[in-house]
């Protein structure tokens, strides 16, 4: 099962002893690619360059920033496939930024071919 890990925290200085370093995020993605569990992630740029859209009546509209006014910024993300919830939480409590934010864990809907193919397994087998 695939499970999104959406990073969230407060903003803080790289000289803050709680924020975390480069190197530990490197640490972190390889102990998920030695896992075989990682199937992508990436860090996102900040707020201050987030466009959000919106379509209203027909008609687009544009605002600078991201979709809400949080203290907590996405700052980005994980997608893990492990057998159960209890291990992608597991591994959610070992992201670097869980120490001063948190980790939103949410399930991956399967997307539509593979929902075709797992009837076409079941309808077979």
């Amino acid at each position: 099962m695939q499970y999104l890990l959406l990073l969230t925290y407060a903003p803080v200085s790289l000289a803050d002893a709680e924020a975390p370093r480069p190197e530990e995020w490197s640490a972190y993605t390889l102990a998920l690619q030695e896992a075989g569990i990682m199937v992508s992630g990436a860090g996102l740029q900040g707020v201050d360059v987030a466009t959000t859209v919106r379509v209203r009546a027909g008609e687009r509209l544009l605002t600078d920033g991201p979709f809400a006014d949080t203290k907590e910024h996405l700052v980005g993300f994980y997608v893990i496939d492990v057998p159960d919830l209890d291990t992608a939480l597991e591994w959610a409590a070992k992201v670097p930024n869980v120490r001063i934010g948190s980790v939103e864990v949410r399930p991956v809907l399967p997307t539509a071919e593979a929902t075709r193919v797992d009837a076409a397994a079941t309808a077979a087998g």
